[in-house]
């Protein structure tokens, strides 16, 4: 079975980062290397991402000096292993198909490239909603 990894840069998101954690782990889609790079996060951020790697063996964790987004998601891109990636921000969180969903695009399309858009939820958190975009490159890489 295809490895997508997923990458999250964690920075100041000590309310945020375990239901993030928690919805990637919960994909029905379960072939996952999730990555998440602690970019020098002052609060408890970096002891959250530690224990989820010592609960789930799918997790990695990069821990450095903080040197913004796009570094902190080149930390990943650097070990990952999976064929495709996925970027996740921190403070989000996903429907628990959403990377079976862009996946089966993916091999449905014969696409290289999938993104989607997003939509804000409400206070009463109602259910994620997404559509689907198909690119087509020579490189595979799943954008979210």
């Amino acid at each position: 079975m295809i490895l997508i990894s997923i990458i999250v840069p964690v920075y100041k998101v000590e309310k945020y980062i375990e239901k993030c954690i928690e919805t990637i782990r919960e994909q029905t889609f379960k072939n996952l290397e999730i990555i998440l790079v602690d970019d020098g996060s002052p609060d408890r951020c970096p002891e959250v991402c530690d224990y989820y790697a010592q609960k789930d063996s799918r997790i990695k964790v990069i821990h450095k000096k903080n040197g913004g987004l796009s570094e902190a998601r080149n930390s990943g891109l650097e070990i990952m292993t999976g064929e495709y990636v996925a970027f996740i921000d921190s403070d989000d969180y996903i429907d628990s198909n959403y990377i079976f969903d862009l996946y089966k695009t993916i091999n449905e399309e014969e696409a290289d490239i999938v993104s989607c858009n997003y939509y804000q939820l409400d206070e009463n958190y109602h259910k994620l909603k997404y559509r689907k975009k198909i690119i087509n490159s020579q490189k595979k890489y799943l954008i979210i």
